[in-house]
């Protein structure tokens, strides 16, 4: 079955309509369970304050099932939407952050304190992605990681070397001393992901 296209602001993705989730529970009534459960947890997590937001969505979000791009979309790098995501129920590192990024969005987290982290793992010396979330604007920021946990500061994550900070904004790289120095406009890969999300795909 074929849906209709619909336009939706950042702040109210991601949404099923009826129709999607009758479908979708013909295939795989498991994946209708884990959207469910998801449209839940985000109405419990509304009422708490957002200390205990960032943590709890952390710790269930954590809970995905982790899997290479390679594996689930036969591609070495492939940006899957939260519906996606949450429809498959597997993702990568650069999915748990997407998830997690409109997850507080919908929460009413302010976009320019969020930014899409890549990351180089100095102790392994390859490359991952995590999310940013400056509670303060030039503070270090906090890192929602899908292979952590705990929530911690960037300057306590001394396994992890930040690259490149992505949002709305356009890209930006970290100066010695904290500040966040624009280097780019855009992302393509970030810039294609927000187009499939304001279509609610």
């Amino acid at each position: 079955m074929l849906f209709k296209t619909v336009v939706i602001n950042a702040d109210e993705y991601p949404a099923f309509s009826t129709n999607e989730l009758n479908t979708i529970c013909c295939s795989n009534p498991i994946s209708k369970n884990r959207i469910l459960d998801y449209q839940q947890t985000m109405q419990k997590l509304a009422i708490l304050p957002k200390s205990k937001q960032l943590t709890q969505l952390n710790l269930y979000l954590n809970s995905l099932l982790p899997q290479y791009d390679a594996v689930t979309k036969h591609k070495e790098d492939y940006w899957a939407t939260p519906k996606e995501f949450l429809t498959i129920g597997y993702g990568d590192c650069e999915d748990y952050v997407i998830i997690k990024y409109y997850s507080l969005l919908h929460l009413g987290y302010d976009k320019r304190h969020l930014y899409l982290t890549i990351v180089k793992e100095k102790f392994h010396g390859g490359y991952h992605m995590v999310l940013s979330y400056f509670k303060q604007l030039g503070s270090s920021p906090l890192i929602l990681d899908n292979l952590s946990f705990k929530i911690l500061p960037l300057k306590q994550r001394s396994d992890l070397q930040a690259e490149l900070f992505i949002n709305t904004a356009g890209v930006y790289k970290m100066e010695r001393n904290g500040s966040l120095i624009k280097i780019a406009d855009k992302y393509k890969e970030f810039e294609d992901l927000q187009k499939r999300v304001l279509k609610n795909l």
